[in-house]
């Protein structure tokens, strides 16, 4: 990422350094449940505390009403745990905007829940000016945020001297990056889910990169009505039937495929106690709910996958959350990770299963942005980026400036 400023590249030493990091972890009973993604920035942290800076750490926790303080929201838990983590105190900080950020005897602070500030996800710039007078270099970390224009992930930068990319989102736009910018081929995407609607442009975006794409869930039950099969009652979005016929011609015509299941696992109900029944996908009756793929496709779409060199996943087959409809997305997630092409998974779902059929440590790169995830794969330019480019363009002036 030559277009982004790095924390390699900038001097730390007795400045104030304002690191948006993604703490919107799992709280309960004022303790963090799940530290995951506070463990992994501690790379960042320590990385500026050793280079001689001193660290403010903006983050958001779930949703509370905006503007309003709420202890249920709070980051204290979040506070807690990480000063346990980094051996050192974090100091909490709920009225930094009328009293500023004063270290004391810590050279670690986190303000409160970002979304307790009223403007915050409106990009106020009156909030992202009062971000930015706190610190002498602003760092986004926070890669799951990046697709919203926030103050905290997007206005800030433009009232800082400078603005980079923390090693976290460094290694995420870096990883989608081997499959858009020249990926090693054949590559193959797995994209299911519910709804063709929340992901028809990330079908279309991959329609034209992709040499497979492999659909899943709900996703391709509405290719399979578009290509003529009975899909009984089963989910599907009969307004996307004629795009969904348009990107099998497309990728037909291009000499690539949506290779679609041969055999299904129906039943008549969506319920852990299901009677599950094994059927090709011409045997599939008027009340069938078809819920996974069967042992014929798992085994059709693992061969894709053995001879990939880059593979995107993005979303289930089947309903794997059942026992009975679950054997589709484990075949997929083992055949991933047995492939020896570059592999990188994201999104909830995913990640779900990943965790479920324990192939983490085998697939290569694992996305931790949802949202963010998605819209790069659609092929779009992330906000939160957008603004360090810019930052980084602006940076590099002033400095070919300073050698004259």
């Amino acid at each position: 990422m030559t277009e982004l400023i790095k924390t390699g590249d900038l001097d730390f030493i007795d400045k104030r350094v304002l690191i948006r990091v993604d703490f919107n972890v799992p709280v309960k009973d004022g303790r963090v449940q799940d530290d995951t993604r506070i463990r992994a920035s501690l790379p960042t942290i320590r990385e500026v505390l050793s280079g001689g800076g001193q660290v403010i750490l903006v983050s958001h926790l779930g949703r509370p009403e905006e503007g309003v303080y709420n202890e249920a929201f709070s980051l204290a838990p979040v506070a807690t745990r990480l000063s346990e983590l980094l051996e050192r105190r974090v100091d909490l900080v709920r009225n930094w905007q009328e009293d500023g950020v004063e270290f004391g005897d810590t050279d670690v602070v986190m303000l409160e829940n970002i979304r307790f500030c009223k403007g915050e996800k409106a990009n106020d710039e009156d909030l992202s000016r009062k971000l930015g007078e706190l610190c002498n270099i602003y760092i986004n970390d926070a890669f799951g945020t990046a697709h919203r224009a926030q103050s905290s992930t997007h206005g800030v930068a433009k009232y800082v001297p400078v603005a980079c990319a923390g090693p976290l989102m460094v290694a995420e736009l870096d990883a989608l990056g081997k499959v858009f910018d020249d990926p090693a081929r054949p590559l193959v995407a797995i994209v299911g889910g519910s709804k063709v609607s929340t992901k028809l442009m990330v079908l279309k975006q991959l329609a034209g990169v992709v040499d497979q794409l492999i659909v899943g869930g709900g996703i391709a039950n509405t290719f399979l009505k578009a290509a003529g099969y009975n899909i009984g009652r089963s989910l599907f979005e009969a307004d996307l039937v004629d795009t969904a016929a348009e990107l099998i011609s497309q990728m037909k015509t291009d000499g690539k495929e949506i290779p679609l299941p041969v055999d299904v696992v129906c039943a008549r109900e969506l319920s852990e106690t299901a009677t599950a029944s094994l059927k090709s996908i011409y045997d599939v009756e008027d009340d069938d709910l078809i819920l996974d793929i069967g042992p014929q496709s798992a085994a059709m779409f693992s061969k894709y996958l053995d001879n990939a060199a880059t593979i995107v996943w993005n979303g289930p087959v089947g309903v794997f959350e059942y026992d009975a409809f679950a054997d589709g997305t484990r075949v997929m997630a083992e055949a991933i990770a047995n492939s020896n092409a570059y592999s990188i998974a994201g999104g909830g779902d995913t990640l779900a299963a990943i965790a479920r059929f324990d192939v983490g440590d085998r697939i290569s790169y694992i996305s931790t942005g949802g949202g963010a995830f998605l819209e790069l794969l659609e092929g779009r330019e992330l906000p939160a980026v957008t603004i360090l480019k810019e930052s980084a363009r602006a940076w590099a002036a002033m400095e070919r400036a300073r050698e004259y």
